[in-house]
């Protein structure tokens, strides 16, 4: 197995920087969009053959370093008893979870009865890649899980998830209790069939002020965190808008935390410090800049994050419009710059 991910998200020295790209598998690629064309969202996610065949796509084409399964972070949530819409538009909840009884009235699901299809696919993309990289497992962190369900799908404001914090803190504590008692076995699942690393997604946390994510999202990535941890793979946590939150994300114990693109790299390494690795960083859009240019913002996040415990990617997911050879250039450029600065030079 290419284990330079792994290498890299334990702080162990490899031979270049190993890259993978949020949204990898997803609409910039025209063998995705052919497959897409004729299946909801949705079942695609719960078709395990086709699900590991477009999570098998980008490594065939981009010779990025990971695989990371296709799915949605809302998959276990739907196992819960919550009717979930997924479309372009994004998620949707036509009953969002309002009171006390729409919490009470949530199951924790077995992970094999409600979400099996994942970890089905899961070893069906192991056995399409003969184990040649790793799989990425992963699930959402349980505020951003929650805000989805209390919004009834996205938001600018996030104003009814924040009331409910703030107005009815023991009932917030309820419900995030309640989705980290569903997503600890669901992740479980998916390394006992044959993930390798997880990356949780807090992708709203940035939305919470430092106290507020102190109390109400940190303890629970926490102990996703340690007992993820407990099964021996890596565990990476990732949140757009997190800056503020770097001293609060040391905390949860993650091997690797995801830095988005509004903070330099080696400013995200000097407040988290030589015992966490780091990922990312570049813009999403980036990848629309001209080839040379594009490889300027390679090579100085390269450097600014330094040889050992880099995993190179995104600040958030790749967008639909962008032009696969430009990914597929960076990965080349990524692998071919990281390995000279193994040897303190200038790649050609």
């Amino acid at each position: 197995m290419n284990d330079r991910l792994l290498k890299a998200a334990r702080r162990q020295p490899t031979d270049t920087t190993p890259v993978w790209l949020m949204r990898q598998a997803g609409r910039y690629l025209p063998e995705y969009r052919a497959i897409r064309g004729n299946i909801a969202f949705l079942d695609l996610c719960k078709h395990p053959d086709l699900a590991a065949e477009v999570t098998v796509q980008p490594v065939t084409r981009l010779g990025v370093d990971a695989a990371i399964i296709f799915s949605d972070i809302l998959i276990p949530v739907e196992a819960m008893g919550i009717t979930l819409e997924l479309g372009d538009k994004g998620p949707h909840f036509p009953q969002p979870v309002r009171t006390a009884a729409d919490i009470e009235r949530l199951a924790v699901p077995d992970p094999v009865e409600g979400t099996g299809f994942v970890a089905e696919a899961i070893r069906r993309t192991r056995k399409a890649l003969n184990d040649s990289v790793p799989v990425i497992g992963f699930a959402g962190a349980p505020f951003t899980l929650a805000a989805y369900m209390v919004e009834g799908g996205g938001s600018k404001s996030y104003i009814l998830i924040k009331r409910l914090l703030f107005e009815q803190p023991k009932l917030a504590h309820t419900f995030f209790q309640k989705l980290t008692d569903t997503l600890i076995p669901y992740l479980k699942m998916q390394v006992e069939a044959g993930a390798k690393i997880v990356q949780i997604f807090d992708s709203w946390g940035g939305e919470l002020s430092p106290y507020d994510f102190e109390r109400f999202s940190l303890p629970y990535l926490t102990r996703m965190v340690k007992e993820l941890q407990a099964t021996g793979v890596p565990v990476i946590v990732f949140g757009t808008g997190m800056s503020p939150h770097l001293p609060l994300l040391k905390r949860t114990g993650a091997d690797v935390i995801g830095l988005d693109w509004r903070l330099p790299a080696d400013e995200g390494r000097r407040v988290l410090g030589p015992d966490v690795a780091v990922q990312g960083n570049l813009d999403p859009l980036h990848l629309f800049l001209p080839r040379e240019e594009l490889e300027e913002r390679v090579v100085d996040i390269l450097q600014r994050a330094g040889p050992v415990g880099h995993i190179f990617n995104l600040g958030h997911g790749i967008l639909p419009p962008t032009d696969p050879e430009a990914a597929k250039f960076l990965v080349e450029a990524v692998h071919r710059h990281g390995a000279a600065l193994r040897q303190g030079s200038r790649a050609p």
